[in-house]
């Protein structure tokens, strides 16, 4: 099995960050909640305790059961997770007296820390908790400070057990990397030897012994997790892949078209099925994004379920399904709250009785796109931007017709274009075009018009779990409000929008 480093998780915001930095180091790791630790072996190397919103003093406080893991594997305890280890062995832990929440700087460093090996003192680290630890027992060692916080670092004397209030998964922690790497690599053993090319070998081979000779079955939707999907499997096992492209009447302009010459030059064996009569005719009169979302869902099961039984012998779907998704079904407190369906959709009825294959399920986005690139894949569709399930219906408030469809590609066409163009598009994360259920006055020529109103949507994030909107430049913005309302008649107002998440969502619905 591959080398692991196991994140125990208390609920913190920062837990797929720490995550993402042992994965920068060639590392893997995988997250559990700190309730359901999964069995342990050889191929664990070193364990690290997240940060939690929770604090170590609640009357029900969150307690892991280490007793299999201290003593046995190296452990890094960070911000709750020191907390909960200084209180668990007799040390003091109480509410900071003074605000712990921002940048502070390292005072003094252990020389002979093997974690701290490197650090600057001054260095610049980031806190985060409402908690502080006062004192601790006599085999506790502190390995660093703060001017405000005496216990910002410890080791246990007897155990290769170390102890940190500061986050260093984040980039305000300016050495956090280095002492990542002082855990990860030097402390825990680890030999970085995870790499998108040892991925993609030992993928394909898991995917032979596990699918045989069987026939698969994968819906593709031009993005780049189900496309990176489709290629490891067409590695893995050739023409028993069958996949499935359904034109829902709600994707970008020529996109049917352009996706599928895209699949037919990766030699994937792959079915095109025009269904956009039918999901319009479905989505005729509905306005609610809950309903329209649900509708889209069921019809692109019964699309898929009708072509997939055209198919003889199929004995498994296959899913683009992602870690960020595997984590959430695995959270600490139960799936989070639901702020609105999920754009991609479910698997199929229960009654098809097919096995499920998830061959991206261990990886974050920027890590799909790492192995699609040493897959050859297609670089348009491998710097594509993400696209939901729903497709345009989620970015039409209101009712969905026709003509609001190709409004909305025409202008969303002209953006996308003009990113490229300008040099822009791979400077953001997501990048599309919103039609408003509203109309205003204009002035086109001599005349009076009373026309429909878009909106240019455009984030830079890393993972979509947070995401600030783009500073496009405003001579960018300038030419490509006057194409629009040029070009894409019906459309004679274009305003941008410079809403962050939190507290907006990406998309509008």
């Amino acid at each position: 099995m591959e080398e692991t480093i196991l994140i125990l998780d208390f609920g913190s915001q920062y837990t797929q960050l720490i995550a993402r930095r042992v994965r920068e180091l060639n590392v893997f790791c995988d997250i559990y909640p700190y309730n359901k630790i999964p069995p342990l072996g050889t191929h664990i190397k070193g364990v690290i305790l997240s940060g939690s919103p929770f604090s170590v003093k609640d009357k029900d406080p969150l307690i892991p059961d280490l007793s299999g893991i201290r003593g046995n594997y190296p452990v890094l305890a960070v911000c709750y997770g020191a907390q909960y280890l200084a209180l668990a062995s007799g040390g003091d832990v109480m509410p900071s007296k003074i605000r712990e929440y921002g940048r502070a700087n390292l005072s003094y460093i252990n020389p002979e820390s093997d974690l701290m090996k490197g650090l600057s003192n001054g260095s610049q680290v980031w806190m985060s908790h409402g908690d502080t630890i006062l004192n601790v027992p006599e085999n506790f060692c502190v390995i660093t400070s703060t001017p405000s916080v005496d216990i910002a670092g410890f080791r246990i004397a007897d155990e290769p057990t170390y102890g940190i209030q500061f986050h260093p998964e984040v980039y305000h922690t300016t050495e956090g990397a280095l002492l990542l790497a002082n855990f990860v690599v030097d402390i825990c053993g680890c030999h970085q030897s995870w790499t998108p090319e040892s991925f993609i070998e030992s993928t394909i081979k898991a995917l032979q012994e596990q699918l045989g000779d069987d026939q698969v079955v994968l819906g593709l939707s031009g993005g780049v997790d189900s496309s990176v999907a489709g290629m490891l499997l067409h590695e893995a096992i050739g023409p028993n892949l069958h996949c499935i492209f359904v034109d829902n009447g709600l994707l970008r302009k020529d996109e049917f078209r352009n996706v599928l010459d895209s699949y037919e030059h990766m030699h994937l064996n792959v079915i095109g099925v025009d269904a956009s009569e039918r999901f319009l005719s479905e989505l005729n009169g509905v306005s609610d994004p809950e309903k329209k979302r649900k509708i889209i869902g069921r019809v692109f099961v019964e699309v898929f379920e009708e072509e997939a039984r055209k198919i003889r012998n199929i004995k498994w779907l296959a899913q683009g399904t992602i870690y960020p998704d595997v984590i959430e079904s695995r959270s600490v407190k139960g799936p989070s709250a639901t702020i609105k369906s999920h754009h991609n959709v479910g698997g199929l009825p229960a009654h098809m009785n097919l096995k499920v294959v998830e061959p991206l399920n261990a990886l974050f986005k920027d890590e799909v796109r790492r192995v699609g690139k040493g897959l050859g894949l297609d670089p348009l569709i491998l710097g594509r931007h993400p696209f939901p399930g729903p497709g345009l219906a989620v970015r039409i408030l209101g009712d969905i017709t026709k003509e609001k469809v190709r409004l909305l590609q025409e202008a969303d066409s002209l953006f996308i274009e003009g990113l490229r163009e300008y040099g822009l598009y791979d400077k953001v994360w997501q990048a599309f075009v919103v039609l408003l259920p509203i109309q205003s006055v204009g002035v086109m020529g001599d005349e009076r018009t009373y026309e429909n109103a878009v909106v240019l949507r455009a984030v830079t994030s890393t993972d979509g779990m947070t995401a600030d909107w783009a500073q496009l430049p405003f001579e960018f913005l300038a030419w490509v409000s006057n194409e629009i309302s040029n070009k894409v008649k019906g459309v004679n107002r274009v305003v941008y929008d410079i809403s962050s998440k939190p507290p907006a969502t990406i998309e509008w619905e």
